[in-house]
């Protein structure tokens, strides 16, 4: 007599699954391993048609990425004398020398202080807010909530003159401290909506307990309710510095130098060469902060996703 069981899969459909998870990584992973790649090609290499995939590996991309370089005559070339580092050979080999840095640096830090900061900033007040809305009689509290979350669903080119107009009144435009404010203000309706659903799930009870024991109402909140929301607060911190570190069209309309983030600064590398391994370098590069907060934080993102789907 065989046994049959509801919610054990068969072998069968253990190997389906299986290869359906294997085949959606290759789709999905393989743009990302194609970016890479071309990083590491030559400008001739990464246009070549049909494309290739067995290539000679170069650092060209990288070089171009970091440095400004100046065509220079075979006379002055000469008198310059012969490259002395490997870098200088790479930029050699198309008649140019090196005449300084890239603002690539610059831009990739812009969007590291920017990003960062507005996510702490979108963390800390949407945590308040969220603790206050769970915990608290709020008057209109359903709709206060959903005025919240509206307010992400305007697309950004909707708002963008008028914050435009703004920021050049309060002269915050191409300033850290107003693309901050702004991802801040972005961010901070989803954040309150995602940290309300998880101090939701924390039973009140505890605070009560807390509170019985001597403790004031900040200390329940830092004692006992924030360290069980640690799983919610690191998903949500994690899907504001996505959008905070991608973000484009008010970093396109509100920047321009001192502030200009990554994203809008990458396409300007294509130049009149197209110079797609260079803009693939920096790509690379670019996801690298992302990717690690992600991971680093991933047991948390995985708890909070979960967090509160099995109810007593």
């Amino acid at each position: 007599m065989s046994i049959f069981s509801v919610t054990e899969p068969s072998k069968g459909q253990k190997w389906f699954a299986g290869i359906v998870v294997v085949v959606y990584a290759l789709i999905t992973l393989m743009p990302l391993v194609w970016i890479i790649a071309t990083g590491f090609k030559s400008p001739a290499d990464a246009i070549a048609y049909p494309p290739k995939v067995v290539y000679e590996p170069t650092l060209e991309g990288y070089v171009n990425l970091f440095t400004t370089r100046t065509r220079m005559t075979p006379e002055a070339l000469e008198d310059i004398g012969p490259p002395q580092t490997w870098y200088d050979r790479i930029v050699r080999q198309y008649d140019m020398v090196i005449s300084g840095p890239s603002r690539y640096g610059e831009r990739f830090l812009n969007s590291v202080i920017i990003g960062f900061g507005s996510t702490f900033l979108s963390i800390f007040l949407g945590t308040l807010a969220a603790y206050a809305f769970s915990r608290y009689r709020v008057p209109l509290k359903d709709d206060l909530m959903f005025f919240i979350l509206s307010t992400r669903m305007m697309p950004p080119i909707a708002v963008a003159i008028p914050i435009f107009l703004m920021f050049r009144q309060l002269g915050l435009s191409d300033t850290h401290l107003g693309m901050i404010l702004l991802y801040t203000a972005v961010n901070l309706s989803l954040s309150v909506w995602l940290l309300k659903g998880f101090i939701d799930e924390i039973p009140i009870e505890y605070e009560e307990a807390a509170l019985i024991d001597g403790y004031t109402r900040f200390q329940a909140f830092y004692k006992v309710v924030l360290p069980q929301a640690t799983t919610g607060i690191a998903s949500t911190a994690i899907f504001c510095l996505i959008f905070s570190w991608n973000e484009y069209a008010f970093a396109v309309l509100l920047t321009s130098g001192t502030a200009q983030t990554a994203p809008p600064f990458i396409p300007t590398i294509i130049g009149v060469g197209k110079d797609w391994p260079a803009v693939a370098a920096g790509t690379t590069l670019f996801l690298v902060p992302v990717m690690v907060f992600t991971i680093l934080l991933r047991k948390h993102l995985l708890r909070g996703i979960t967090f509160g789907a099995v109810r007593k």
